[in-house]
């Protein structure tokens, strides 16, 4: 359950030390016991991969010492302080200052063992947070990171590696939002053609007036407003790769055209009768079954066969879920490092509203709810703060109910440990989670 994680247990009293690093390796925990903070201290540091369950009353460094240690040295591992009955306010304001949880004597062996699983299991997101920062930070421009788990993905990376090294004509099948730049740029990217342009172009957003210009250029004079040469994006991408986004929006007098390109190597600006050299790959992404725009005769079937050479097929998000998650927190990460705001973790209820939502927007749809989160304009999963259907009541509302929510998955349902952290009286606290129906527990259940 927990590989990789350990527990740090610090306790003066033997027996009672003994006793309970044994209900907790008999969890599945890896568990080490010391009878004082000095004992304990070489072991932890800002990377220690786990969790500390201290006694406050201990000879020399007390609990409350460690507390202050960790906060400098490492503010992000968690601490659960144990504490008689009579140090219930300190162990109280210690959570203020920053101790995770605190336990108080006596207590059984399950109110440790669940106290010290939920807390591995949010230093278990930190770490794994922290793991993907880096990841991040390391990420080669050469290859921008195709994210997921799922068979269609692992079968996506496999055509890229093998197709990206040669010039063969790509055409990416997807909807709308599916990330089919993405992996035009990996090609690129993987390719002997990095160094050179990657020029992208949406076929469906040129106006069909211009696309012909835009596409091949034109020399000064060839029409009206044609002051000065300008070079098009076919000639710009020579070198390097054009990705033609929406192909299937591409007027059929300029397929034509590209279809010469294609087949000779060569093109002529507009206004000109001089011949240009164009080396280039094209990678194609359409959405959508290309063979009927071909029967519908709004596409050359003879330039269908020059593009799809290879065809790399990615499937909606709705149908790869096991990718969504991974992609947000990837997200999340990302957006953190662009707004220069911390990444907000994400809860495991959270994370099963990411997989049942169906996503109509893909990844784009993804990101945009990960930089919502991170901006702090989100209250849950694909509900927005800013939403005009709202009002200013409801709005409050939903707020409060999330933070109760967390807070009590985060003390375990304990109503009177939640009071103390939101610093409201336990009877307002009752009252509020009757009107959201939240699951609590009651004090005698701690």
């Amino acid at each position: 359950m927990t590989t990789g994680l350990q527990v740090i247990f610090i306790e003066d009293d033997e027996l009672v030390r003994r006793a309970s690093v044994q209900s907790l390796q008999l969890a599945g925990f890896d568990v080490t016991g010391h009878g004082s903070v000095e004992s304990a201290a070489r072991a932890i540091d800002v990377n220690f991969p786990g969790v500390i369950v201290s006694d406050i009353r201990l000879p020399g460094a007390s609990g409350l010492d460690l507390l202050a240690q960790c906060r400098e040295r490492a503010p992000e591992v968690p601490v659960l302080l144990v504490t008689g009955h009579g140090d219930i306010s300190m162990a109280v304001q210690a959570m203020r200052d920053g101790a995770y949880d605190f336990i108080e004597k006596p207590f059984a062996s399950e109110r440790l063992v669940e106290a010290v699983r939920r807390a591995l299991e949010r230093r278990k997101l930190v770490l794994e947070n922290q793991a993907l920062r880096r990841e991040l930070a390391e990420q080669s421009s050469v290859a921008p990171r195709i994210i997921g788990r799922s068979p269609a993905i692992e079968q996506v990376r496999r055509l890229i590696a093998n197709v990206a090294p040669t010039d063969a004509s790509v055409l990416i099948n997807g909807d709308t939002g599916a990330g089919k730049e993405l992996i035009a740029r990996s090609l690129h990217d993987l390719s002997p053609r990095r160094d050179k342009p990657f020029i992208a172009v949406n076929c469906g957003a040129l106006p069909e007036p211009m696309f012909e210009s835009e596409m091949f250029g034109f020399e000064a004079g060839a029409f009206t407003g044609a002051q000065k040469r300008r070079i098009g994006k076919l000639e710009h991408a020579s070198g390097g790769t054009l990705f033609l986004d929406e192909i299937e929006s591409m007027p059929l007098s300029l397929q034509v055209k590209l279809l010469r390109v294609l087949q000779d190597g060569v093109l002529e600006r507009l206004g000109s009768n001089q011949p240009v050299r164009a080396n280039l790959r094209v990678v194609a992404a359409a959405k959508g079954d290309m063979n009927e725009h071909v029967a519908q005769g709004t596409f050359r079937r003879d330039l269908l066969y020059r593009l799809n050479v290879v065809t790399i097929t990615l499937p909606p998000l709705n149908e790869r879920r096991e990718d969504i998650v991974p992609l947000f927190e990837h997200f999340l990460l990302d957006a953190a490092v662009r707004y220069e705001r911390p990444a907000p973790l994400i809860t495991d209820r959270q994370r099963a509203e990411l997989m049942q939502r169906e996503w109509p927007g893909n990844v784009r749809e993804l990101r945009n709810a990960a930089d919502r989160m991170v901006l702090g304009v989100i209250d849950d999963i694909g509900a927005s703060a800013d939403s005009t259907t709202q009002s200013l009541k409801e709005r409050t509302e939903q707020f409060e109910r999330a933070v109760i929510g967390e807070t009590l998955e985060q003390c375990g349902g304990a109503v009177a440990v939640a009071a103390d952290r939101l610093q409201v009286g336990k009877a307002t606290l009752y009252e509020k989670i009757k009107r959201y129906g939240l699951a609590a527990k009651g004090d005698s259940d701690r």
